[in-house]
């Protein structure tokens, strides 16, 4: 089975999800009767409405994954949740409720017996949450929607597929509203509805997140109804995405109200957050040192009067990120942004408490970077007392057979994954790591579309051994920009005989990645497979755990010292 790992630097073409040739011609696209909007007026949001939206979304959901004429593409299903919701909404209790329901299923049509439909595999990893449907319903309601899932569609649907020789979810024929950036309350209600049913049925880690998100339904229809405007909607969307607990689930389109909140003002340095403090550790132009009037390893206390502690704490459930190291890297990097162009900061400067005003630019005037500044210089290089170093940041395909015969009687190789691979190299430089003919590596859990919820193991993945192999130390260096390929090819090289993994915890988001198009030209991601180890210990969340913990100091910071890269070398030569 091949695996190939993606990160986020994917671009969406177009506002509507793939679409399989099969489905071209539906009966879905034809109807167009909602495409300037839903015409839904929704009652006062009380307790009463917020349950029956949250049945009917799971029932929404349910349907569009397993009734066979949605499946087909027969109707447009976002349409048809518009076509009930003003009978449904007018309910005045629930025997009422069940019978709109029980009536709105059976105008699709009735079911013929699937003969080829399996049980849940008693193996699977993640099995169906159906258990929704046995709470407080109609029996007849009920036993509809039992007999639908027995005799669920089989076979290639209008909706959902997964990718070749893969297997993460491809979500397809979803119209992301692009023209609407501010959708009505309905469109928003589909948002959250289509959010929701895929994460419920297609994401592999469902059980990792630390609430229960059969209960997130709920939680989040008041929300995404009453957004008041296009920012109210985009942060209502960026929190639920923030639940799954992905570093990949962030909002990466149809987000320009949060970038202009965020500011349109860049500080002159980048800061990060080592030994728990906002410290600045670069400056992004040389010539600006002096009127920036700060130091390398100078720790910034308050912004605007506040302290950075305050300001984490307001900004943490909008950075969505699979683990806490994550969240605060990618907090550090817009901490310091301002729709003004300069902001009041105090700091410690040589163990002075200081404050001054921080004069900030427009992106055009600074060069920026995120994380990491890109290198165009050779990939590797020979280190004093003949210790290789490799960085992935620029690797090229082309480097792997000079690598191996530059660094073939090096005492040990550093390889440097506190970055993004530019080549993808577990098999081709993995292979000249291990001992084995075959060395297992990694599993991974894929979903089902004929069973949607159900996710089983793969067979084990293994490294071929090369002709020739690497005989010394191995020392792989990771930190928290170590994510998804990064942190697939730090398991790879994890498999070899002679290595030790130091730095710190990874962003914990790996996993090829899928796209969700949302209402209001919103696009999203998932880690759409379950990576595992061969033993079925996890990466997701936990991400790659080093061997042995090296974080940078402040005080090193200062002397500008890479702390990891000199512990690498004293276990080379120790």
């Amino acid at each position: 089975m091949k695996i190939f790992i993606f990160f986020i630097l994917i671009i969406c073409a177009g506002c509507m999800g793939t679409s399989s040739d099969k489905f071209k011609e539906g009966t879905a696209f034809s109807d167009k009767e909602f495409d300037s909007g839903s015409k839904i007026n929704f009652p006062a949001i009380r307790e009463k409405t917020i349950k029956d939206l949250e049945l009917l979304g799971k029932i929404w959901g349910f349907l569009k994954y397993h009734h066979p004429v949605i499946a087909k593409g027969n109707y447009n299903w976002d349409y048809e949740l518009f076509r009930i919701l003003p009978t449904y909404l007018t309910n005045s209790c629930k025997a009422e409720r069940d019978k709109i329901l029980l009536k709105w299923i059976d105008k699709l049509g009735s079911i013929h017996i699937c003969k080829d439909c399996k049980e849940t595999a008693s193996n699977a990893v993640l099995k169906p949450d159906y258990s929704w449907i046995n709470n407080n319903l109609d029996d007849r309601l009920k036993e509809k929607l039992l007999y639908i899932y027995h005799n669920r569609y089989q076979g290639g649907q209008f909706y959902i597929r997964q990718f070749q020789e893969v297997g993460n979810p491809e979500f397809l024929n979803e119209n992301s509203y692009p023209n609407m950036p501010y959708p009505d309350a309905g469109f928003r209600l589909l948002a959250l509805y289509r959010y929701w049913n895929m994460i419920h049925y297609f994401y592999p880690y469902k059980h990792l997140m630390d609430k229960q998100w059969s209960g997130t339904l709920k939680e989040y229809i008041p929300l995404f109804i009453n957004a008041k405007n296009e920012l109210e909607y985009e942060l209502a969307a960026v929190k639920i995405f923030g639940e799954i607990q992905d570093s990949h689930a962030n909002l990466w389109g149809g987000n320009d109200k949060m970038i202009q909140l965020k500011g349109t003002f860049y500080p002159p340095v980048h800061v990060r957050f080592i030994e728990d403090k906002l410290v600045v550790d670069e400056y992004y132009n040389d010539e600006l040192k002096k009127e920036a009037g700060l130091r390398i390893g100078d720790i910034i206390t308050h912004i605007n009067g506040k302290t950075i502690e305050e300001f984490v704490k307001d900004l943490k459930s909008y950075y969505p990120a699979s683990n806490e190291a994550a969240k605060m890297r990618d907090i550090s990097q817009d901490i310091l942004r301002s729709n003004v162009n300069s902001i009041h900061i105090k700091y410690i400067s040589e163990d002075k408490n200081l404050e001054k005003e921080l004069k900030l630019y427009n992106e055009n005037k600074l060069n920026l970077y995120s994380h990491y500044r890109n290198d165009i210089r050779k990939s590797f290089k020979l280190l004093d007392d003949n210790i290789g170093y490799i960085t992935l940041m620029n690797i090229r395909k082309d480097d792997i057979e000079p690598i191996k015969a530059t660094f073939k009687n090096t005492k040990g190789i550093i390889i440097d994954i506190r970055n993004y691979p530019n080549t993808f190299v577990p098999f081709l430089l993995g292979s000249y790591f291990v001992s084995s003919s075959l060395t297992p590596f990694v599993k991974f859990t894929t979903g089902n579309t004929d069973n949607p919820g159900e996710f089983t193991f793969t067979e084990t993945l293994t490294i071929p051994k090369a002709k020739d192999t690497y005989k010394g130390k191995l020392i792989v260096i990771v930190n928290e920009l170590t994510q998804s390929q990064a942190e697939y090819t730090a398991m790879a090289f994890r498999a070899g005989v002679n290595t030790t993994i130091i730095g710190s915890t990874t962003a914990g988001a790996d996993g090829n990645v899928s796209t969700i198009l949302l209402p209001g030209g919103l696009r999203t991601m998932i880690s759409g497979i379950g990576v595992y180890y061969p033993n079925g210990k996890e990466t997701q969340r936990v991400g790659i755990v080093p061997d042995i913990i090296v974080k940078p100091t402040i005080e090193g910071i200062k002397k500008g010292k890479d702390e990891l890269i000199e512990k690498a070398i004293e276990l080379i030569k120790g």
